[in-house]
């Protein structure tokens, strides 16, 4: 233990003399470390939403029946299937807004306590018959997550005033309450909802197996254990494609790490040297570098845990939104997070120590014991490891080119992206060597030949920034092409699809009937557009299929991807055929001209598939068919939203007589600009996370550079002092060294830009389509490249900055002094 002890004391005294390099270590543990438990952080916190959203009731999913197009029904349905026999309970579900926090989105839930299947939990806990009682008893009681009640700026016992104008029962906070919910007694919630003897669904207990009896077919639909609750599936990509952004940070932060390790081992050699002189075994030796590693990874571990919990929370409100604008899901606005993540983002940031220094470790333990102190001995070995890492680096493209070329899965778009990623950084410095090789033989300058001499030697050093640096700048060129492809794409698809001036909303079936005779009779309408739907599963996915009339309007502006013959709308309408999204035709994997079966009441439908469209941003699978085609297998449909065309001049007169008239509120009367505006926000913030992230990317490749600049800055002295002495000034030695910076940064932003665009490739052909089922053409951006180049120069500007100050301050006797131990 003694010699154990004065062996890591030897070993941290390198520390206390190179400040620097302990920095880049913690900085490069701490970064790697605080972007990936960040991206952890956020989507922990999301399914720890879903899993309380779909535990609200019962605490696992159940089986319920609701209406077929998914809207409210009567309540006499529950009482006559009470009657059958059937242990049915009402839930009733709608949105709410409250006075004074129009932005605050909420939803409100009544349930039946005491019709509630036996042994079901509410909020995680079994209703005593007190809180039974006190449900549907005045004033009642509404149960609210603690997250929610301190984002309202409300306390416990508060009655808020909805929109309009209902009093909810007293809030009493639910520690297991999902987030953005109240919870009432029914009464309470037809009521505050204006939906008078209206019900949403009906809970089944589990295990109960019964055929519907005939007289409820058509006006109900029975919906299996886990319809209801497919917010963990439809998200999954999402918070996939946040785990690979964190991960690809989480590289790029232990590049710094291992070449500041490196780094720190090479300048050790007569350290080591002399420890081995004086008996330390290599075993010994090893572990003591060993046991100095993991005190940094835990120091740069608890800072990366921390910072990474605070870079969740500014992120949370971005994530939150598109969550809730792309899949209705809502996620707590403040962050709940476990001990066990905690600890595994400490036990992360051993395993990036671990990884980052094993390469250093290795070398250093089989270095010879004379040659630990030659330099050239540490040389030769990287030039080895140089092949190696090419043949590595070819190895890796082939898996790339395999993954392509036969995998057909998210998985295998994921490792196309990492492995085309590895083998394009590892076959950088192989490439920048041959490529400074190439130059040095065609320069005839004395000046220029050593200017592409020490420009190769500094790559050792440098290649490990300069691997990440090529990675941040792919990644941000393949994101932001992707980013801008898709808001152009999207822009242009809203600007078809969006054709009708309003959009309307009935609250019910009996409303929807009598808008629709009122509707026909309203002059200033140029056309009224009925949609009927009805919510289904078509194998395991849920998909809404969309009823709709024959009119120009859909020919017009709904654009077709592919289409069966030249008259595809008038198939649609005469014959028994459907249209369908691109996402759902692939997860369905038909093409035209197939037969798709759907199950109806009346029994399977198998319409022939005339059309495949583009359905940008709906988890959900989309089928559009003709509503005479529809209401065969759902007679009692009724239309769920009206699309209505008119003069923007007879907007206003029209709104006031039809909420005059049906009393709707803001909600169900949504016009094409607020529409337009609220798809474009939502998409924006959709991407804010991955902006936020691919940013700070770029900065971690930057403070890589400018880490192995300042490190490597301090060793330089011995390579330029020469030509000082030979007539170079300082301020001339300052620009040769800007320009090897600048001329190995620009090569690697040359070799990063068609690395970024198949990167924006593969995120649009490959990834999108396995994550989300549809593909987006690939947009290169001229402009947008040329501003990253900007940015990349500029970064590395920064980086070079402090090391060419300090070469520009150093006195002529730091340069002779160089020479003082030259033999």
């Amino acid at each position: 233990m003694r010699i154990f002890g004065q062996t890591l004391r030897a070993l941290l005294s390198h520390w206390r003399l190179h400040p620097v390099q302990f920095f880049s270590v913690l900085t490069g543990l701490w970064l790697a470390t605080s972007l990936l438990t960040g991206v952890q952080a956020l989507n922990s916190q999301a399914r720890d939403s879903y899993a309380r959203a779909s535990q609200l009731i019962g605490g696992e999913p159940q089986a319920s029946l609701s209406a077929p197009g998914g809207g409210t029904f009567s309540q006499q349905l529950f009482v006559d299937l009470r009657r059958a026999g059937w242990p049915v309970s009402p839930v009733l579900q709608g949105r709410l807004i409250l006075q004074g926090h129009e932005e605050q989105r909420l939803q409100l839930m009544g349930i039946e306590p005491v019709s509630l299947p036996a042994g079901a939990a509410v909020a995680g806990q079994a209703l005593a018959i007190e809180q039974v009682v006190g449900f549907f008893t005045a004033p009642g009681s509404t149960w609210i997550s603690p997250q929610t009640l301190k984002a309202l700026g409300l306390s416990e016992g508060a009655r808020p005033l909805a929109a309009n104008g209902q009093i909810l029962p007293p809030l009493h906070a639910q520690g297991d309450m999902a987030p953005g919910v109240l919870l009432v007694d029914i009464g309470f919630a037809q009521q505050i909802l204006g939906l008078p003897d209206q019900l949403s669904r009906l809970l089944l207990p589990k295990g109960f197996t019964a055929t519907l009896p005939e007289a409820f077919k058509g006006q109900l639909q029975l919906k299996t254990a886990g319809e209801e609750n497919n917010l963990a599936r439809l998200t999954e990509s999402f918070h996939l494609n946040l785990d690979a952004l964190g991960f690809l940070s989480f590289v790029v932060g232990l590049f710094i790490v291992h070449a500041a390790i490196g780094l720190a081992l090479e300048q050790r050699r007569g350290l080591l040297r002399t420890l081995r002189a004086c008996g330390v075994s290599a075993r010994m030796l090893i572990t003591c570098l060993a046991v100095e590693l993991g005190v940094l990874a835990l120091m740069g571990g608890m800072a990366g845990v921390v910072s990474g919990y605070l870079l969740a929370s500014v992120l949370l409100p971005d994530v939150a939104a598109s969550l809730r604008g792309l899949y209705g899901a809502e996620v707590a606005g403040q962050l709940s997070l476990s001990p066990l993540w905690w600890l595994s983002g400490i036990g992360l940031s051993l395993l990036g120590a671990l990884l980052a220094g094993a390469n250093s470790l290795w070398r250093a333990a089989r270095l010879p014991l004379l040659a630990l102190a030659n330099p050239q001995a540490w040389h030769q070995a990287h030039a080895r490891w140089l092949r190696r890492q090419g043949w590595v680096a070819a190895m890796a493209l082939v898996v790339a080119w395999l993954a392509l070329l036969r995998g057909d899965s998210l998985a295998s778009g994921f490792v196309l992206m990492a492995t085309l990623l590895l083998g394009a950084a590892l076959a950088l410095p192989v490439l920048l060597n041959t490529l400074l090789n190439g130059l040095l033989r065609g320069s005839r300058s004395v000046l220029g030949q050593w200017f592409l001499a020490d420009c190769r030697q500094q790559l050792p050093a440098l290649s490990l920034a300069l691997m990440a640096l090529l990675l941040a700048l792919a990644a941000n060129i393949g994101a932001g092409s992707m980013t801008a492809g898709f808001r152009q794409t999207f822009s242009n698809w809203l600007e078809q699809r969006l054709t009708a001036e309003l959009y309307l909303n009935p609250q019910n079936p009996a409303q929807s009937r009598e808008l629709h005779t009122w509707l026909k009779q309203q002059p200033q309408l140029t056309a009224v557009l009925p949609n009927w739907q009805v919510a289904i599963q078509l194998q395991g996915w849920p998909v809404d299929v969309f009823g709709v009339i024959d009119h120009p309007t859909y020919r017009e502006h709904w654009p077709l991807l592919e289409a069966l013959g030249d008259n595809p709308w008038d198939r649609l309408a005469k014959d028994d055929a459907l249209m369908l999204s691109e996402q759902l035709a692939r997860r369905l994997k038909v093409r035209l001209g197939d037969h798709l079966t759907i199950p109806t009441p009346t029994g399977p439908w198998s319409p022939r598939i005339v059309g495949i469209y583009a359905d940008y941003g709906n988890p959900k699978g989309h089928v559009l068919v003709n509503v005479n085609h529809l209401l065969r297998g759902w007679p009692q449909l009724t239309p769920s939203r009206f699309n209505l065309r008119i003069e923007p001049a007879s907007i206003a007169p029209f709104v006031i007589a039809l909420q005059a008239r049906f009393a709707l509120d803001d909600s169900r009367i949504v016009d094409q600009s607020r529409l337009k505006g609220w798809s474009s926000q939502v998409f924006e913030r959709t991407f804010a996370a991955t902006a936020a992230l691919n940013s700070l990317t770029l900065c971690v490749a930057g403070v890589a550079l400018f880490i192995s600049l300042l490190t490597q800055s301090q060793s330089r002295l011995g390579q330029l002092a020469p030509l000082w002495a030979l007539g170079v000034t300082r301020r001339q030695l300052m620009l040769l060294n800007l320009g090897q910076t600048w001329l190995l940064a620009l090569l690697t932003l040359v070799l990063a830009l068609p690395l970024g665009i198949a990167l924006a490739w593969c995120l649009d052909a490959v990834i999108n389509v396995q994550a989300f089922g549809w593909r987006l053409p690939l947009r290169v951006f001229p402009l947008q490249l040329l501003q990253l180049m900007g940015l990349a120069l500029l970064a590395t500007l920064l980086a070079s900055a402090w090391p060419l100050y300090s070469l520009y301050r150093t006195q002529p006797a730091d340069l002779l002094r160089t020479f003082a131990h030259e033999d």
